[in-house]
């Protein structure tokens, strides 16, 4: 390969410097971010006999170059652009900021909540079970812990460690989404601490001081500023944590050294500490008011339509957390027959749930379906950030599923007249908070929330892993690749290339990784393995053709002819090393079984990332098609995989 022709060429496709606003590279891929797609010349990259593919995700251009060429290409190719070289982590930070606003919202989204994921389930699940024990009419007339009064401290204190995540949730998500709008986490931090300070009305019961002039004010200059908390809130944090660290920024840049030391911290958290309780905070929740009253309304008038409308609608409403702003109106329904709002929420919050654990019976993503199955169950019983913020969000398909599903059954809400006459747990044991005469009609909702759901979501999942199929059968191989699909019989008599796998664990297909770019084969056909010892030894006789200083991921050339990539984990590269130990070197004569890399797992898990390992045919196209053996726990020399020779599809 002429590296420095495809860098030309690959300039001019994607439509000259100009275009270029950023450039990286990792294993086998140059990552982009360009000013106009609309620019690339796609037929000229389609064409090119260098390239492997290219994609676009996550805002950037995705160019396949293969390992061992990546980096040389990029080398050249930043020659000819001038000096817009970024690492991997600062090109997602440009291209974040592109593509359309709902994707750049949501990615904001699970920056800030993905990292609370753990403390939201622990919370949720003690949340389910407070709610099991003290609910009236579940076990009989009492509750469990009136009926058996021994545990009624054992409850109090599950209630306490269950209360307490979301009671302070400001604090969690002021700290980070400060750090993800680029602020002092521990300054966001302590501004959510005071919006929550002891000595404020607690934020559930502001609504009852208001509407009983109970109501504390601070006298500022004969402006009257209530004494409101913000317990259990998320948009008011939000936005005050982005205020907080642009004006945090705009200090840092006005000043200097030892003053911007010392005054910076300060001015940062009067400035915006006095906005928050002057305006932000007042602001937010009117705006959450206003919505309740307003969704009460279309209610009311629109019927049905109306409850279609505030289905589809309330697990968004979630994610802001202008659902904490429902509970006062659904105070002053039930005085007047029973509140909407509860019903709708139990059958909104059971599909989410019911989304969630489709997601866990389908994947082999061991990490993932341990989240799955834990948040689904959460969700179901009335907690669903959890299942929201850490998974359907990040796939957005069981999101939107879940959406879908709870504007129908909001419908039959709306239908049926289905009310809640009190406060409770919103989902499958709401009923307890139903209407009596109501509560045969929600089980039917919630029932049918359940199916709707976990079917579609289930069957949408068996759809994805069917379109990137891994595992070939009755001598058919179908084998994505960055472009099509090849289809073409296995002729045995030709010679084939045997790769073993390279870690102990458990062997699963490509196209059930959590990572897109790898499940859809766009990096090339293969396998992957969930490691359960962190050793990657080599799966083949061959050289290294690439062995990447960070440890998270080396090439081999086999003796066959084979390219195969082995990439320890998904975005492990930003690590920097820590937890991994190279042993070879790019150009070393490796054998079958000797050891490559010495890897920490509980590292990489304790960083957030996932271990599973992909083992690609990088060169697929020139080789042939791959086949793997079934999937099952496998250990490290035994047989995984045939590469078989290069076939052309039969014509019609």
């Amino acid at each position: 390969m002429n590296h420095a022709d495809v860098a030309r060429r690959m300039l001019e496709a994607l439509g000259g410097e100009s275009n270029i606003k950023a450039a990286a590279h990792c294993a086998t891929r140059m990552r982009l971010v360009v000013d106009d797609e609309a620019l690339i010349n796609q037929n000229a990259l389609d064409d090119d006999p260098d390239l492997k593919g290219t994609f676009s995700a996550g805002g950037m251009f995705q160019i396949i170059v293969g390992p061992g060429d990546v980096d040389l290409v990029y080398e050249e190719f930043t020659k000819l652009t001038g000096n817009k070289t970024v690492s991997t982590e600062e090109l997602k930070n440009v291209a974040a900021q592109g593509g359309n606003p709902v994707s750049r919202a949501i990615k904001v989204l699970a920056d800030i909540f993905v990292p609370l994921i753990p403390i939201l389930v622990g919370g949720g699940l003690l949340m389910a079970i407070n709610n099991i024990l003290t609910a009236e009419n579940l076990f009989g007339p009492k509750p469990l812990v009136e009926q058996f009064p021994v545990i009624t401290d054992f409850a109090a204190m599950i209630n306490l460690l269950a209360a307490a995540p979301f009671a302070f949730l400001p604090v969690l998500v002021g700290f980070t989404a400060t750090k993800r709008f680029g602020g002092n986490e521990f300054l966001g931090a302590g501004i959510a601490m005071a919006m929550v300070f002891p000595s404020l009305i607690n934020g559930y019961e502001v609504a009852e001081a208001i509407a009983e002039n109970k109501m504390e004010y601070w006298d500022l200059f004969g402006l009257q500023v209530a004494q409101a908390g913000y317990q259990g809130t998320v948009l008011p944090v939000l936005l005050v944590a982005w205020i907080l660290s642009r004006v945090e920024k705009f200090l840092h840049s006005k000043l200097s050294g030892t003053v911007d030391f010392l005054l910076t911290p300060v001015l940062t958290l009067l400035v915006t500490g006095f906005a928050t309780f002057i305006a932000v905070g007042p602001a937010m929740r009117w705006l959450g008011d206003t919505l309740a009253h307003g969704l009460q309304s279309i209610y009311d008038t629109a019927g049905p339509i109306g409850g279609f409308l505030f289905g589809l609608v309330y697990s968004p409403i979630v994610i802001t957390g202008l659902h904490q702003s429902f509970p006062p109106v659904e105070l002053q329904l039930f005085a007047t027959g029973g509140s909407f709002i509860f019903a709708t929420a139990s059958v909104a919050n059971v599909a989410q749930g019911a989304a969630t654990l489709a997601v866990a019976m389908t994947t082999r993503d061991e990490k993932l379906r341990g989240l799955a199955s834990a948040s689904g169950v959460s969700a179901c019983f009335g907690i669903t950030e959890p299942a929201i913020f850490g998974v359907n969000l990040r796939l957005r398909w069981p999101f939107y599923i879940g959406m879908g599903t709870a504007a129908i059954t909001g419908a039959m809400i709306a239908l049926f007249k289905v009310k809640a006459v009190a406060l409770g747990a919103a989902g499958f044991i709401g009923f307890v908070s139903i209407k009596a005469s109501d509560i045969p009609m929600f089980f039917v909702c919630v029932f049918t929330s359940f199916v709707i759901s976990f079917a579609a979501s289930f069957a949408w999942a068996l759809h994805l892993r069917r379109r990137t199929p891994a595992v070939v059968a009755d001598k058919t191989v179908d084998v994505p690749s960055a472009k099509q699909a090849v289809s073409a019989p296995v002729q045995d008599s030709e010679v084939i290339a045997e790769l073993a796998s390279p870690l102990h664990g458990e062997l699963i297909p490509l196209a059930e990784v959590s990572d897109p770019m790898f499940a859809g084969g766009k990096l090339g056909p293969g396998f992957a393995v969930i490691p359960s010892k962190g050793v990657l030894y080599a799966p083949a006789d061959g050289r290294v053709k690439v062995a990447f200083p960070t440890g998270h991921a080396v090439a081999l050339a086999t003796n066959d002819g084979v390219e195969v990539l082995m990439h320890i984990g998904f975005d492990t590269v930003k690590m920097e090393g820590e937890g991994f130990e190279l042993k070879v070197q790019k150009g070393d004569i490796v054998r079958k079984g000797d050891v490559l890399v010495e890897f920490d797992i509980a590292a990489i898990e304790k960083a957030g990332l996932d271990p599973t390992t992909p083992v690609v045919v990088s060169n697929h196209r020139k080789r042939g098609p791959v086949e793997i053996i079934a999937p099952g726990t496998i250990s490290a020399g035994d047989h995984a995989a045939k590469v078989h020779p290069k076939l052309l599809a039969k014509a019609d």
